[in-house]
């Protein structure tokens, strides 16, 4: 029995023949599938089949159900090359509806070969997407084509049936570009379509489809190419070269319709000794965009060599040399350096850990959730804020990006220490009486070692320069506890800022 579609990727005819063949108890070995520009697809089919006339009730409807995926796979699989794809298929749907267990079965050779063929499809696909070359054609100006744009043409040599079903997806990726892709058996352009009448509004672009070119219609290279073999050349990377993996990825095949593809050989060629060269050759200093500032002592017992080492006289000062320090890598992504606010000669100083996202966008200490949180504790203290002073022991704001939030990232101890002899030139400067320490980041860096918070909050330590400081958790701290311990946890750190109110004027 003959079986005809109309064209090399009839999915709708095949389904619609399949259906009556079914419907009539057809069997797959008796069936010899054709394409209307085909003179003799299926070269195993019986002669004698192909003879047989079709029988008149193909318009019965079958029942059968056969699951989504084989109807996924015979959208792929009708793209193939394979002149038995469509027996294939139809065997497959004969089998589905008379062996249920078909489905089920994961080694069937037939279905094995069918998925085989989808695969091949799907990485021809792949291929025309990425090895697809346009060189510009220049065109005439016309009703459709006003301004004269240029064309753009390929040629490609796919080793499937693809072309309409990849155009889409070169339409959306080149909405704007009247192009067109040649290929031995079927072309495709995009651009507007010429109006019957006189247009109200421009033309819009759509796919039209011909039969095949050859590679002799195809334009020339171009300056443009030669622009782009230029800066291939430029960008090969000889100590990375993987033949092997390259040629899986890009098949000899394709080479000829790349432009690329004749550097490859001699470019391979001089990797050898390319890398050999790169190795001999002495290591390049980067050039910084800012200069980096030259580690201090640390120590703070050293706080006044410091503050004559750095050269900071005021705290513009700091705030200037601050900006330019890129002694860790948190200032190079922060929007600027928060040094402390306060009156000069304080003789109280509070020190957090490092600005907040509000704090890096304003240039302040403490003016976000937990610092509006501290100046409420203060007021209820009968503290005032203006005899403080309030800093962090880092400069900079560390982040790491969530979508289009900036979320707080606890500084490493590294990044901490090389902020350290900032907060000491502080520290020199304001010469205040005694220090509290918000949290376990401001306790290490003023006592040079770790400070358990929870066991010494509420206490005063002394400094290696005889300064008291005031160990409390931070007001941030407070903000993530559950709410049912945020009262019980907010009269305890009243209780240690009242450690320090003999401190203040009150």
């Amino acid at each position: 029995m003959r079986a005809r579609l109309a064209h090399e990727t009839d999915l709708a005819g095949f389904r619609a023949e399949a259906r009556a063949l079914l419907a009539n108890q057809v069997p797959p070995d008796q069936v010899f599938w054709e394409t209307e520009n085909a003179q003799n697809s299926d070269l195993f089919a019986d002669p004698r089949a192909a003879a047989d006339s079709r029988p008149q009730s193909v318009a019965k409807a079958a029942t059968a159900i056969v699951p989504a995926s084989f109807l996924r796979l015979c959208e792929v699989v009708v793209l193939h090359a394979d002149p038995q794809r469509f027996s294939l298929l139809y065997r497959l749907l004969w089998r589905l509806v008379h062996e249920p267990g078909l489905r089920h079965d994961p080694i069937d050779a037939d279905m094995l070969r069918a998925q085989h063929m989808g695969q091949a499809v799907r990485r021809d696909m792949h291929k025309m997407k990425a090895f697809v070359r346009f060189r510009p054609v220049r065109a005439e100006a016309d009703a459709v084509n006003p301004s004269g744009e240029p064309v753009h043409v390929a040629w490609f040599e796919p080793a499937h049936h693809i072309v309409e079903a990849v155009a889409p997806w070169f339409a959306r990726r080149f909405t704007q570009m009247r192009w067109a892709i040649l290929t031995p058996e079927r072309c495709v352009e995009y651009g507007p379509v010429a109006p019957d009448a006189l247009p109200t509004r421009p033309p819009e672009s759509q796919l039209r489809f011909g039969p095949g070119a050859s590679r002799d219609d195809a334009p020339p290279a171009d300056a443009g190419e030669a622009l782009w073999l230029t800066y291939y050349q430029n960008i090969f990377n000889p100590a990375r070269l993987k033949l092997k993996a390259m040629q899986k990825e890009m098949p000899r095949k394709y080479w000829r319709n790349l432009p690329e593809a004749q550097l490859i050989g001699p470019l391979a060629a001089q990797a050898h000794q390319k890398t050999h060269t790169m190795i001999d050759q002495p290591a390049t200093e980067p050039a910084r965009r800012i200069p980096q500032s030259i580690p201090r002592p640390v120590h703070p017992a050293l706080a006044l060599l410091t503050l004559q080492q750095d050269g900071i006289r005021s705290l513009e000062e700091l705030k200037a040399a601050t900006m330019r320090c890129r002694e860790c890598p948190i200032g190079e992504h922060a929007t600027q350096s928060v040094i402390g606010a306060g009156p000069p000669k304080a003789r109280v100083m509070f020190v957090g850990e490092q600005p907040g996202d509000s704090e890096d966008l304003q240039g302040q200490a403490f003016v976000g959730p937990a610092g509006r949180l501290f100046n409420q504790a203060l007021e209820q203290l009968g503290l005032p804020r203006d005899q403080t002073f309030v800093t962090n022991a880092v400069k900079h704001f560390k982040f790491e990006l969530r979508g289009k939030r900036r979320i707080h990232k606890t500084p490493t101890q590294r990044e901490a220490a090389a902020c350290l002899h900032w907060l000491e030139d502080e520290i020199a400067l304001i010469q205040p009486e005694a220090i509290v320490a918000l949290g376990a980041t401001a306790a290490r860096s003023l006592m040079g070692r770790a400070v358990p918070v929870t066991a010494e909050r509420g206490k005063w330590l002394i400094r290696a320069d005889g300064r008291k400081v005031l160990i409390t958790l931070h007001p941030s701290a407070l903000l993530r506890m559950p709410p049912e311990d945020k009262e019980q946890a907010y009269a305890a750190f009243l209780d240690d800022l009242s450690q320090a109110r003999e401190l203040f004027n009150v």
